[in-house]
């Protein structure tokens, strides 16, 4: 398989200095924004999917796609089970880097802190506003473990759909949801001869922002 010839030259748009806000939240709000209305609704584009990344005991780094449920003044959250392999590794290690991806945008936004878990109650909230099926889906699965056949799947489903029926669905106890407390986030624009533009926000120990811009 030959690659090296795939290129493209990135025009879609520029980011100075300038154009960003002094914290990080309010600028990914701002491009957050932008991709979906770059998305306008079209079907199968997920704005909110993100790269989480973590290490496991050995050192080793593991990466995956999960969703992004929301973002506030604390952070980045999103939800998982805690006995799945990256819940063990954040358990482990709690240090973890987020990208976010927009290629119509030719935007990219990457982020390391430090993952919390949410309070219960929050979970809770998040986890009552998910369709039955996946409600249903969170008690079936034994994320991250090995299965002999995907009968085993659909036999728990199948266990949980019986259990619980229409009726309310509680939360199981090893899942819930995370905040990544961000310390530092940044935003980079594709530009022409890959000479893109690229900011890091980090932030200093009394709390406030350095904005700088890098090479790219």
């Amino acid at each position: 398989m030959e690659t090296h010839a795939m290129r493209r030259d990135y025009q879609a748009g520029q980011l100075r200095r300038a154009d960003l806000a002094p914290e990080p939240r309010e600028q990914f709000e701002r491009w957050f924004a932008d991709a979906r209305a770059a998305a306008g609704g079209a079907e199968g584009i997920e704005v909110n999917a993100m790269t989480l990344a973590t290490v496991d005991a050995a050192g080793r780094p593991h990466a995956r796609i999960v969703l992004l449920k929301d973002c506030d003044a604390r952070g980045f959250r999103f939800f998982t089970n805690y006995e799945s392999d990256k819940g063990v590794e954040i358990a482990a290690d709690a240090r973890v880097a987020l990208v976010f991806h927009w290629q119509a945008l030719e935007r990219q936004v990457r982020v390391e802190g430090v993952a919390e878990r949410l309070p219960r109650e929050e979970s809770e909230a998040y986890f009552q506003s998910r369709p039955l099926a996946s409600r249903l889906g969170a008690w079936a699965s034994p994320q991250s473990r090995v299965l002999g056949g995907r009968e085993e799947l659909e036999a728990g489903y199948a266990e949980a759909a019986k259990r619980f029926g229409e009726g309310p669905v509680p939360m199981p106890p090893n899942w819930g949801g995370y905040v990544v407390r961000p310390d530092g986030v940044e935003f980079w624009q594709g530009r022409r001869s890959r000479l893109h533009d690229r900011f890091r926000y980090t932030r200093g120990l009394d709390g406030a922002w350095r904005i700088e811009r890098l090479a790219p």
